[in-house]
């Protein structure tokens, strides 16, 4: 081999060994690179993992339609379709009654007797004045004529002739009173006979024979008898604000009493106060109730039951899924990737268990059942269909009192609106016992 042999032989080989070594290179590059990327896909697959294992898991529901046919049971009590309390018009005695408690009586009986001797003397007195007056207006009458007699042949003056007739008016002025005396007299006088007003039953009787009775109705006077008619019954109940659009004259309603819970006596509503009450935010509301039997009794406490008009239908979600806060109440909704939303909310109707839900929620929406406390906007939760429980008043009654009297709160017997109060919440009213 030749010295240029040689020569050229070297290069080649330097360059054999410049390309397996580039590709030993990239071979250990590429590797590399396929374990770094391995890597990032393990570290991302674990911090998946881990948030997952960390997110909260949360049951969720739809809310339900509420019932369509819906009834308001408010509390109330019978009363007389017409009550009197009847008080003595003439001092006096009494001589007798002839009526007492319990008795029925008929319009123009009788109830009791009074003995009225002043009355009597003041009556004779005053038909003994009117004889006087009636003799001093004969007198006045001829004393005229005379007079005017004489003046036509002018033996007295005519300033004397109008002074006789003057005196003639004022007799006659003296008989018009003393005639209106003695008829306020026999009136009063007729006064001594207590009767009735109307067909009634006497439900109170307070005085005894030979007890000295008071005229009128103030100071020492009091009442002698109570009369109250049974047929029919009314009973006043206050219609909460937000139902009282759907009350109407004329509508058929259901009383049941506590003693007869099974017995549902019917009635129809007679009239209405026609405006809202700006103390309890409620419409006064009255229902006629037939009594021909005399059986239901004034004064008894009832459970009126209205038949609402089936308006829109609300959402009725359990009262566990609610959180108030001093903005108002509110739910925490999961969206389709699982993030939290705490939405406010507008409530109705408290059926016990559960709660009309009448703004602030959609049929789609899914909320969270017994959300914690600690849950919050924007939140990862692994969410889980649950099966939404029944609430309370299914039957699309609402709460009403559970004892027959009114609520705590409520003495004066009206219901409370559809909020639960006798005023709706403000929004930012909590309600009590409520998680904070």
């Amino acid at each position: 081999m030749t010295q240029e042999q040689h020569g050229s032989a070297e290069p080649r080989a330097l360059r054999h060994a410049g390309w397996i070594a580039g590709a030993v290179l990239l071979t250990l590059a590429a590797g590399a690179a396929v374990r770094v990327a391995a890597s990032a896909r393990h570290d991302q697959t674990l911090a998946d993992s881990t948030a997952a294992s960390a997110a909260r898991s949360v049951l969720v529901a739809h809310a339900r339609p509420a019932e369509g046919k819906r009834t308001l049971a408010l509390p109330g009590s019978l009363r007389g379709q017409v009550e009197a309390q009847l008080y003595a018009r003439t001092n006096g005695y009494l001589k007798r009654w002839n009526k007492d408690l319990g008795d029925r009586v008929r319009k123009g009986e009788v109830l009791a007797v009074i003995d009225a001797p002043e009355t009597e003397q003041e009556l004779a007195q005053a038909r003994a004045a009117r004889e006087q007056v009636q003799a001093r207006l004969g007198l006045a009458e001829t004393t005229l004529v005379r007079w005017r007699d004489l003046r036509t042949r002018d033996a007295v003056s005519q300033q004397e002739v109008d002074e006789r007739a003057a005196a003639l008016r004022s007799a006659q002025a003296d008989l018009a009173a003393a005639d209106a005396n003695l008829r306020r007299l026999e009136q009063l006088l007729s006064f001594r006979q207590i009767v009735a007003p109307f067909d009634g039953v006497v439900t109170r009787r307070n005085v005894e024979i030979g007890a000295l009775v008071s005229a009128g109705n103030t100071g020492s006077a009091r009442e002698l008898f109570r009369l109250v008619q049974t047929d029919p019954l009314r009973v006043g109940v206050a219609v909460p604000q937000v139902n009282a659009g759907d009350v109407r004259v004329g509508q058929e309603v259901t009383l049941r009493l506590l003693e007869r819970p099974g017995q549902p006596i019917k009635g129809r509503i007679a009239r209405t106060a026609g405006v809202v009450d700006a103390d309890s935010r409620a419409m006064t509301v009255e229902v006629d109730v037939p009594n021909p039997d005399g059986k239901l009794l004034p004064g008894a406490y009832v459970e009126v039951a209205l038949g609402l008009a089936g308006g829109a239908r609300n959402l009725v979600v359990p009262a566990a899924a609610l959180q108030y806060r001093q903005d108002g109440p509110r739910l925490a909704l999961v969206d389709a990737d699982g993030r939290v939303e705490l939405r406010g909310v507008k409530l109705g109707r408290d059926l016990g268990k559960a709660v009309e839900v009448v703004g602030g929620l959609k049929a789609e929406d899914r909320f969270v059942l017994n959300p914690h406390d600690s849950i919050e906007a924007g939140e990862t939760v692994l969410a889980t269909d649950a099966p939404l429980p029944e609430p309370a008043g299914k039957d699309g009654k609402d709460a009403g009192p559970k004892d027959g009297k009114p609520d705590a709160g409520k003495a004066d017997g009206k219901p409370e609106a559809a909020n639960g109060g006798g005023k709706p919440d403000a929004a930012g009213a909590a309600r009590p016992g409520a998680r904070s």
